[in-house]
């Protein structure tokens, strides 16, 4: 009787420990969540998202629905999130780029970083300079030289919109280099390396994307080197800026992470948070995050991501006034 009452506990408790189990893990959400990317579908940050929105859901205990929206260097999306409730149902995949850079340069943008909260990094991503399949140069050097070249037209560069990140750092390369060049906004990064494939832009700095390569050995672009200080694993074949003489110590490289509005609840952020962290001890996330070029972010606790989100933003407010950026 003594053997036949433990097992019927233990029975029971794991019964009853398996029944909350999927309410506990769905206590912060109780329909389908919205993971809004800022960018037209096939860029980087959709295949990001893609990574983990599986693992999430399954966190979450509720699905976890990608959605692209965007438009406005990333401000359309980030305004939408604004705009729905404070909830935990509407989570955007997010970086510098749209809640930090884009309203320091676009005026009609009256999105602000502290109306977001960091529920964590989700990737971090080093940057390379993408140059069209035959443009004249083969370094960073070569390509500085090529802008110097008096009487020649302007270099152009592409970004993701005005404001971008991806437009600081070629407002910034034009700048240190002393020589003007043409900014072409897109909507997002898979049109931007369309039209580099047709000749259309002469480069670009971006985070790296595995696609890149693909494109590379197909002659479509050609890769001229990492934008700071070290090669990266994902091309090891291609230089430093470094490594050259002219732009020793020009260093640009960028994170995704998942934000959620200020005013959401704290035990929702708190269970937001947790489910992130889950997820991204995965393997198989791992996994999909490394294949797409990008190295997945280190855990890091919600006050320790709100002081990088604000060291963020006081770093390009710099920046933007060392390039003498004009909201427009």
């Amino acid at each position: 009787m003594i053997r036949f009452s433990l097992k019927a506990s233990l029975l029971a408790l794991c019964s009853a420990t398996l029944l909350a189990a999927p309410a506990a893990s769905a206590s912060c959400v109780s329909k389908p969540v919205t993971l809004l990317v800022p960018y037209p579908a096939g860029g980087l940050s959709d295949v990001i998202a893609r990574s983990v929105h599986l693992s999430l859901s399954k966190q979450l205990g509720q699905p976890v629905l990608v959605e692209n929206l965007g438009g406005a260097g990333g401000a359309i999306a980030a305004q939408k999130v604004l705009a729905a409730p404070a909830d935990g149902h509407m989570v955007f995949l997010g970086s510098p780029n749209e809640v930090i850079l884009t309203p320091l340069a676009n005026a009609a943008v009256k999105v602000r970083h502290d109306q977001f909260r960091l529920l964590g990094p989700v990737t971090f991503n080093p940057m390379v300079l993408l140059a069209r399949k035959d443009l004249p140069a083969q370094s960073i050097d070569e390509l500085i030289a090529l802008a110097r070249t008096p009487g020649g037209k302007p270099l152009s560069y592409g970004s993701v919109g005005y404001g971008s990140l991806y437009h600081f750092a070629g407002e910034d390369l034009a700048a240190r280099v002393g020589a003007p060049m043409l900014h072409v906004p897109y909507k997002g990064g898979a049109p931007l390396l369309q039209d580099m494939g047709a000749g259309l832009v002469d480069f670009t700095m971006m985070p790296w994307a595995t696609m890149y390569r693909g494109l590379a050995d197909q002659g479509r672009l050609k890769i001229l080197g990492w934008v700071g200080p070290r090669r990266e694993k994902f091309a090891p074949e291609a230089p430093a800026f470094a490594e050259g003489r002219l732009l020793k110590d020009f260093e640009y490289s960028t994170w995704a992470g998942l934000m959620v509005r200020k005013e959401t609840p704290d035990a929702t952020v708190t269970c937001l948070h947790q489910a992130l962290a889950t997820t991204l001890e995965q393997p198989e996330v791992q996994q999909a995050i490394l294949a797409t070029g990008s190295m997945p972010a280190a855990p890091r606790t919600l006050d320790e991501s709100a002081r990088q989100f604000t060291a963020e933003a006081t770093r390009f407010q710099t920046l933007a006034r060392r390039i003498n950026l004009q909201p427009q």
